[in-house]
């Protein structure tokens, strides 16, 4: 069976585009953000413990209200620490099942910001680390999501700090502008192939 190897780094680090070149090499890539976001409209077992957890207003008209949500959530620490306790077993079991029909291939990514914090790092077999300068992250979400600094401040300061990340990764990709992603890249591609 394939390796599992997680990519996680803080929001702006540049994850999603070193899992696009990883993909570009032929390996699978699960993009987790992407998923919860599709099974939290498509799991109707997900669907109702949110209703009953944060309200019938959670979905209008048959669709996630993403902005009623968000506002819950990203202001009250518990609620979001309750949010992912329903989205990410659910998360889990898609990722385990999409995992064992990748046939042909060394390794799978699992992409996810929250690797670490959620525990799934525990069941990769490796972890690679993205890092950029917390001022590029800033402004790449700045001009990526056109939100406020103080709101990018916010959502860096909910997540694990970048230090713990590198610590207590395998690899660690600096995508700072000044190495090439794609050197690196390779290198821990051969890595994991051999």
């Amino acid at each position: 069976m394939a390796k599992k190897v997680g990519i996680t780094g803080g929001i702006g680090s540049g994850k999603s585009t070193v899992s696009k070149l990883f993909e570009f090499l032929g390996i699978p890539v699960y993009y987790a953000d992407d998923e919860a976001k599709k099974l939290m409209v498509e799991d109707q077992d997900l669907i109702q413990e949110l209703k009953a957890t944060f309200g019938q207003e959670t979905y209008k008209d048959g669709m996630l209200n993403r902005a009623f949500l968000a506002n819950l959530v990203f202001k009250n620490e518990k609620l979001l620490q309750k949010l992912n306790s329903i989205v990410h077993p659910a998360l889990g079991k898609h990722y385990e099942k999409w995992h064992a029909q990748q046939k042909n291939t060394p390794y799978t990514i699992k992409e996810a910001a929250i690797l670490f914090e959620m525990g799934a790092a525990d069941h990769m077999d490796k972890v690679i680390t993205v890092f950029a300068p917390v001022e590029m992250r800033i402004n790449r979400v700045i001009k990526r999501d056109k939100v406020t600094k103080e709101s990018v401040l916010d959502r860096i300061a909910r997540q694990m700090p970048d230090d713990e990340k590198v610590e207590k990764a395998d690899f660690v990709i600096m995508n700072d502008g000044n190495q090439s992603l794609i050197a690196q890249i390779i290198e821990i591609h051969k890595e994991l192939t051999t």
